[in-house]
């Protein structure tokens, strides 16, 4: 089986799993933004505080939060944590919204896709994975998002090898799946629910729904042995692009 198979599989497998999660919470693609920026290095459950403050005082908005001084806004988003970092980097990306593109975020995230992810990492402190989330989730462009949980649930199944830089794993997505936006949304959610509830430091590999995977995609994969002390499924059962024979019950 190539990896186009493999990954095929795997995305049929938890979709059953899983079925739709409607990724990213948000009302507005501008409210994903803000939250793709106040999410690092902190709980999703920390950022809806910061932008529950945001909304309660009629900030949502690019210009109006955009002309707030420094110690407002630093006020309204200490839940998430670094605040004066994070407001930093709000401000700046602020910059290039209103005074680059009159506040239209859509036409900032428009045009050529590389384009419009240099102008992302080029504002400072949004990384490679704050800009494609901003891409993907804020303006609907077909990129794959890449962040811990897609690392260790691959790396745990022995499909990382030597891809190891963001821009590498990233690639193993998009050189063989289509370029579609819902696709790539849909993938990334699945990866996070599998590694919040199954795929965590200390693993919970006997209800993880990848558990059937038969061991001919990953024969005696060192990761699995590493952090279970059992080696992976060898059933021989054939897992179809319908998915795993046997999924956990799907989630509401």
């Amino acid at each position: 089986m190539d990896t186009k198979d493999q990954l095929i599989c795997i995305y049929r497998t938890l979709n059953r799993t899983f079925g739709p999660l409607h990724w990213w919470p948000g009302d507005t693609p501008f409210e994903v933004a803000v939250g793709a920026i106040l999410t690092q290095n902190t709980n999703w459950a920390n950022v809806e505080k910061s932008i529950a403050r945001i909304k309660a005082r009629g900030a949502l908005d690019p210009f109006i939060l955009f002309a707030l001084d420094d110690a407002d806004l630093q006020e309204l988003i200490r839940p998430s944590g670094y605040y004066r970092v994070k407001a930093r980097r709000l401000k700046a990306f602020l910059s290039v919204l209103c005074e680059g593109f009159r506040g239209d975020l859509a036409a900032m995230l428009s045009g050529d896709l590389l384009e419009s992810r240099r102008r992302l990492l080029d504002i400072p402190g949004i990384g490679e994975e704050t800009a494609d989330s901003i891409l993907l989730y804020a303006g609907g462009r077909p990129v794959f998002v890449v962040d811990a949980y897609t690392r260790r649930i691959l790396d745990r199944h022995g499909m990382l090898r030597e891809r190891r830089s963001y821009g590498d794993v990233q690639r193993l997505f998009m050189d063989v799946l289509p370029a579609d936006a819902d696709l790539y949304n849909q993938y990334h959610a699945l990866f996070v629910e599998t590694g919040k509830k199954f795929c965590r430091k200390k693993p919970q590999c006997g209800r993880c729904p990848l558990r059937e995977m038969p061991g001919g995609i990953f024969p005696g994969t060192p990761g699995i042995r590493e952090v279970t002390g059992r080696q992976p499924c060898s059933s021989g059962k054939k897992c179809s692009k319908r998915g795993s024979r046997k999924n956990a019950t799907r989630s509401s």
